[in-house]
């Protein structure tokens, strides 16, 4: 990859009257900023949280074509998009190729690594309490180190630029891609010097909510070893996040999760935080069609996204979660819409509506913030990780998988409802997929498991699906620019 900085522009060229070289202000220059605690804040946030956010069409998380958690889900066993232009086809059904915009798109948050390391060295002079400016570093070295995770799973290893290199701009220097072991091993030297001085958790009332936290880079930490098949490393990081510094526990309701009145609940391990006056998802719009019935009556109805019905016939009938995730509702037009009677309505499947109205909605905005992680993750994925790391199956295993069942309303499992542990793995993958469909989950979940490919196989009747597609391509811009030092994935 060529080495492109990128910085904040002041969007002006000066010129003297007496000197006619243009002058270029695109740069930040350290000795007139950051001089204070207060720049420092400013330039922290700017580089480490601008990635992470959902807001419209902007941001890893948006709700849209190129957010990661929509279009990880849409390209297996449970999304559906009744959408049949553009990039769906596809993202549906795995025929992915470099110039798939829905999933190579992402490749472009790479060069924020690159910013937070020239923000880290920006900081590093500034006269500030040394609480504070550890913890600004924290939340950079927090930052680099998820996306740098979330980078390693859509696309394996990715060219990671020095400081040394990001100071020398004007020099092309072509970055091979890393190992893999560099890779993971770069990834936890981040997020666990991150959680040195970062807090466990900010409080719903604490001005800071919503910045990243301990809590946040033990579940990235998690996450990534479970990638690595470091299932003791794993356990360790999940226990860590069952301690009460941390204040995680379920909500009782799964519904309740995912509406405006519950925001910054204890479930909640991070979020993007929306608002009317900043940032702003657009699930419900993309969800819902235009006969479903909402006590807003000026939200936007595009009646696009959907789960489709083979995935949904996978829930019980009496399943709590099923009051979200909806195959049957009477329309606005009286009409009775389920898997019999579908129309176009649910053609493709039943309605992820899962979050909940926001009153104030003029459109397809809301305010709702953006779940992206949650305390029922770890305590699932820790259970999986014990009857891997043993290679059996335990009370406790079958108690920590329980906990979404119980608030579901559904039986509880008990030891006699396993033949053995891929059974019981093959039922922790079926329950984390009917728990978090639709938060970007799934394709990782899939890939662990070895079925992300066979699913597509079987459930979507993918004819061009690869083997080598656990990993997508890189975008072919950039294997361009790399002059065959950059080498694509295989498959591409």
């Amino acid at each position: 990859m060529k080495k492109i900085i990128c910085c904040i522009m002041s969007a002006l060229t000066l010129f003297s009257c007496t000197n006619l070289e243009s002058e270029i202000y695109d740069v930040i220059n350290p000795g007139i900023f950051p001089t204070n605690e207060k720049d420092a804040e400013a330039l922290v946030t700017a580089a480490a949280y601008a990635p992470f956010q959902s807001n419209y069409y902007d941001g890893i998380f948006s709700v849209a074509a190129g957010g990661i958690q929509v279009m990880g889900d849409m390209s297996t066993d449970i999304g559906e998009c009744q959408w049949a232009d553009r990039i769906w086809p596809d993202v549906l059904y795995q025929n992915f190729t470099p110039n798939t915009d829905g999933v190579t798109a992402f490749y472009y948050w790479v060069r924020s690594i690159g910013k937070m390391t020239l923000t880290l060295d920006r900081i590093s002079n500034v006269n500030m309490p040394e609480s504070s400016k550890k913890r600004m570093v924290a939340e950079l070295r927090c930052g680099r180190g998820w996306l740098a995770y979330l980078l390693y799973d859509w696309f394996g290893p990715v060219p990671v630029a020095t400081l040394e290199q990001l100071q020398d701009p004007l020099t092309e220097e072509l970055l091979p891609r890393p190992t893999k072991e560099w890779m993971a091993q770069y990834i936890e030297s981040e997020l666990t010097e991150a959680i040195k001085d970062l807090p466990a958790k900010y409080d719903a009332s604490d001005v800071d909510y919503g910045r990243f936290t301990a809590g946040l880079a033990y579940t990235v930490l998690m996450k990534l070893y479970m990638h690595e098949g470091n299932w003791e490393k794993a356990e360790e990081c999940g226990r860590e996040l069952m301690k009460a510094e941390y204040g995680y526990s379920l909500v009782p309701e799964y519904k309740d999760i995912f509406t405006l009145e519950n925001e910054k609940n204890a479930e909640i391990i991070w979020a993007c935080q929306c608002s009317r006056s900043v940032n702003k998802q657009m699930w419900l719009a993309h969800v819902l069609p235009s006969v479903y019935p909402t006590k807003n009556p000026n939200i936007q109805k595009w009646q696009g996204y959907r789960v489709l019905w083979s995935f949904y016939n996978t829930f019980e009938k009496e399943d709590k979660r099923l009051e979200s995730l909806v195959g049957d509702f009477v329309g606005t037009d009286g009409v009775r819409y389920n898997q019999e009677n579908p129309s176009t309505v649910l053609e493709k499947g039943a309605l992820p509506v899962k979050y909940g109205e926001d009153p104030l909605a003029t459109g397809e905005e809301s305010q709702v913030d953006w779940v992206v992680y949650r305390y029922a993750d770890v305590l699932t994925a820790l259970s999986e990780v014990i009857v891997r790391k043993n290679n059996m199956i335990t009370q406790e295993a079958i108690d920590l998988l329980n906990t979404i069942r119980n608030r579901a309303g559904i039986k509880p499992y008990v030891m006699a409802d396993f033949t053995g542990v891929e059974d019981f793995l093959d039922k922790v993958l079926l329950n984390r997929g009917q728990e978090f469909w639709f938060e970007g989950l799934r394709r990782t979940d899939l890939i662990r498991h070895g079925k992300y490919i066979e699913y597509a196989r079987k459930y979507k009747d993918s004819q061009t699906t690869k083997d080598d597609f656990v990993l997508m391509p890189l975008p072919q811009y950039i294997i361009n620019e790399g002059k065959g030092i950059v080498i694509q994935n295989p498959g591409y």
